[in-house]
């Protein structure tokens, strides 16, 4: 077999790329953790003797650290005077745990699925599933972390305003389920948002509804927030105004239960808001580097515990609005429409 050099080296380039950003990624979760990048921020120019002084670390370490960061492209060097800066759009990303740019709790996942390598192995060879309470405790903190600053720049301001009539509803006093609500933070933002509503927040991981209790109680939001252990298709209640699932569908193995459940607990002029990784519905359609995150997740995460809940389908990231779309037409919703998208989210509105 003859080998094209060029195309070799490409793909040899590529990989030590790869493996680049993969060192690098540990380098941005020691910079967030030891509170580097926080030091820096707005301080301008700085030695990284300034900068260990700030973040109270030791200085040879610093300097190290620093010059990763400048080789990555995220701290600008100022050869001149020896100095280190974080620029206001490098801050956003890196310093601001605000910014719904903020990215380094990102790399928690990716430490979960190094930590899970095992449990993977295993499942591809057996075929069985692993569950998402089966992973590393990094899994759980890492994706809270990293939807609540996404959902707080966007799930009240942009999405919710584009679901017909709903707004109006939770202004005058509405009833809200959130299913599979995690650590509970999209439910404690829309709680926080319209105060004469009330919610419920439903999620199967035992570890993630105590935490969520937590996060209503910090918000203040506690008198009118309830969270508990249930599955999607056996939670309790009646009469929702709103039924809410935050990328978490395409984690069912039953996710035409799941909404055949919603479409039995909603009131009869209630709305599904269903949020879903942004995909197309062919694979080619998905060739870019949010569809390989989604299918790299997927492979160790999601399809992992559709196939342990032993259901009807192991929809995967990139299920696309098609297959999405089946699943609830399968559960008897008639009227469903893409309300809106962003380069991240599919956001879908169904009713009966």
């Amino acid at each position: 077999m003859t080998i094209n050099q060029q195309k070799l080296d490409t793909l040899v380039g590529s990989l030590l790329g790869e493996l680049s950003a993969g060192y690098g990624g540990v380098m941005v979760s020691l910079g967030d953790k030891l509170g580097l990048y926080r030091a820096m921020a707005g301080g301008g120019p700085l030695s990284s003797h300034e900068i260990a002084r700030r973040s109270r670390c030791s200085e040879r370490y610093v300097r190290e650290w620093l010059n990763s960061q400048v080789a990555g492209g995220y701290v600008a060097y100022h050869p001149a005077s020896a100095t280190y800066e974080l620029t206001p759009e490098q801050a956003a990303v890196l310093a601001d745990d605000t910014s719904p740019v903020f990215l380094p709790h990102a790399w928690q996942v990716v430490a979960s699925m190094w930590a899970d390598e095992a449990k993977t192995l295993n499942a591809f060879k057996s075929g069985e599933g692993v569950s998402w309470g089966e992973h590393s405790d990094r899994l759980f903190c890492g994706v809270a972390a990293f939807y609540r600053n996404y959902y707080s720049a966007s799930l009240v301001q942009e999405w919710l305003p584009t679901l017909s009539g709903v707004t109006d509803k939770l202004e005058k006093g509405a009833k809200v389920a959130d299913i599979g609500c995690g650590h509970g933070h999209s439910t404690v933002l829309m709680a926080k948002a319209y105060p004469e509503s009330s919610f419920w927040g439903f999620d199967v991981h035992e570890g993630s509804i105590e935490i969520a209790r937590r996060v209503a109680q910090e918000a203040g939001v506690e008198e009118r927030v309830s969270f508990e252990v249930a599955n999607a298709d056996e939670y309790v209640g009646r009469d929702y105004d709103l039924i809410c699932f935050f990328d978490c569908l395409h984690d069912m193995g039953r996710p035409v239960d799941a909404m055949h459940h919603a479409r039995t607990a909603m009131a009869r002029d209630g709305a599904i808001m269903l949020i879903e990784p942004y995909a197309g519905n062919r694979v080619e359609d998905n060739i870019s580097p949010i569809g390989r995150l989604y299918y790299a997740a997927s492979t160790t995460l999601c399809c992992a515990h559709a196939i342990s809940e032993k259901g009807t389908h192991v929809l995967g990231a990139q299920a696309g609005p098609s297959r999405l779309e089946a699943v609830l037409k399968s559960a008897g919703f008639e009227t469903i429409r893409q309300a809106t998208r962003t380069p991240f989210n599919l956001i879908i509105e169904a009713r009966l």
